[in-house]
């Protein structure tokens, strides 16, 4: 990237509640936003800079990620910390929340929650810390010391722990106000299942998800919002039409996410073509898919999440439904997101920045990403530039289960200010 920038015209979102400025100008000066609009323009007339025309490009916040998984963060044989933030930054998220669970349990002590701050990277690492030991659903964690040394909230990672532990644990109120994320799970009700049940899982012979795997814990999660009222109860990964009606009908809702890949793919493209991309929860129908977009739309669902989780080479080897599930790729998020809420379902970059920035920030009680003289927190995305996504570009990351690799992608992240690490790392 070039020392100084000057962006003339150029699209800005300076922040929440702001609309975007059409024909505006920016001045980027080694990674940092200078000047905006007029002044931008005197000040590159001053330096002689030459105007890049971007009239079709939108400069924007940070995106931000709510969460994703990193089993081995440190010593693993695919994905690292390093090598996620380095995708995850190159691709415009400047906050990620990484989900409690690793290979060698779970992030449940203070000591846990150290190290995932690295000096040569802006992207800013918050952390889930876990609700019960070791995942267990039994005992509960020391919620006080674990917000105290820097938690962003609680969760068990994809099981929702019994009732009961949920309902002493928001008795006790340890967590004040912290987010308690709970995937709306039966694990018992799902059995083996891979897709929704629906005709066209049911056609390409995979074992069927009923939907009251989700809806069943919902409405139960519902309940204790009711009894607790004071509590930021958050619902992980809504993935049905029904549970979206059955939110929508609660007086007092909690918050919830929907992981990306629900947004832009449904059964009736995936059950037969795209085997491998099975994900926690199931995959739904194009109905499922359509009525978790007007969710976002109505404020009902408030953050997409990444939710990565990532898998070698050796894991992907693995039949379907032997191996972990879910995806990886967050360079694939926000082409896909813009395709499909903003050409195919007519949002506005304002919309969309919503359910990927700001309202992922509220949710995780940290603050927006805005635009700001003299910051470096800023990406410039191109709607318009085809790419091809491959594991070979030194930006993919080292985990081998993208979806998408070898399509033709329309929209891409071309600049970013965030310091990322130079090398990849695997």
């Amino acid at each position: 990237m070039d020392a100084s920038m000057l962006l003339d015209p150029v699209q800005v979102l300076v922040g929440p509640g702001q609309a975007v400025e059409k024909q505006s100008a920016v001045l980027i000066k080694n990674r940092r936003l200078e000047a905006f609009g007029d002044e931008a323009r005197r000040k590159g007339r001053s330096e002689a800079l030459e105007p890049q025309d971007a009239g079709h490009q939108l400069l924007a916040p940070c995106l931000v990620d709510c969460h994703s998984g990193l089993p081995e963060p440190f010593h693993g044989r695919g994905e690292t910390l390093g090598s996620l933030v380095r995708t995850a930054g190159s691709a415009g998220f400047g906050q990620l929340a990484l989900l409690p669970r690793t290979l060698h349990g779970q992030r449940e002590q203070p000591d846990h929650l150290q190290g995932f701050q690295r000096s040569d990277c802006d992207v800013s690492v918050h952390l889930w810390g876990g609700f019960s030991r070791g995942s267990s659903g039994v005992e509960l964690t020391a919620h006080g010391d674990l917000l105290e040394a820097g938690a962003v909230g609680l969760s068990d990672g994809r099981s929702m722990p019994p009732i009961a532990l949920l309902d002493r644990a928001l008795t006790l109120g340890e967590m004040n106000a912290a987010p308690l994320l709970i995937p709306p799970l039966d694990l018992a009700l799902r059995g083996e299942g891979l897709l929704r049940e629906g005709v066209n899982a049911l056609r390409a012979g995979w074992p069927l998800d009923p939907v009251s795997s989700e809806t069943l814990p919902l409405s139960q999660l519902g309940q204790l919002q009711q009894c607790h009222p004071d509590r930021r109860l958050v619902l992980m990964a809504l993935s049905t039409a029904d549970a979206v009606e059955l939110l929508q009908q609660m007086p007092l809702r909690p918050k919830a996410t929907v992981n990306w890949w629900h947004v832009v793919a449904d059964s009736f493209e995936s059950s037969a073509t795209a085997s491998t991309w099975f994900v926690d929860p199931s995959l739904g129908s194009r109905s499922d898919r359509k009525a978790l977009i007007k969710g976002l739309a109505k404020n009902l669902i408030q953050a997409v999440a990444v939710q990565a989780t990532p898998l070698d080479d050796e894991e992907c080897l693995l039949p379907p439904d032997q191996r972990s599930r879910g995806i990886s790729g967050h360079h694939l998020v926000l082409p896909s997101l813009w395709q499909t809420l903003v050409v195919d379902e007519g949002w506005t970059p304002e919309q969309l920045w919503q359910v990927i920035s700001f309202g992922p920030s509220t949710l995780l009680g940290v603050k927006e990403e805005v635009l700001a003289l003299g910051s470096n927190r800023w990406l410039l995305f191109d709607p318009e530039h085809p790419w091809t996504p491959s594991r070979s570009d030194p930006m993919s990351p080292c985990s081998a289960n993208q979806p998408l690799l070898g399509n033709e992608l329309k929209g891409q992240v071309m600049h970013c200010g965030l310091r990322i690490p130079e090398s990849r790392l695997c």
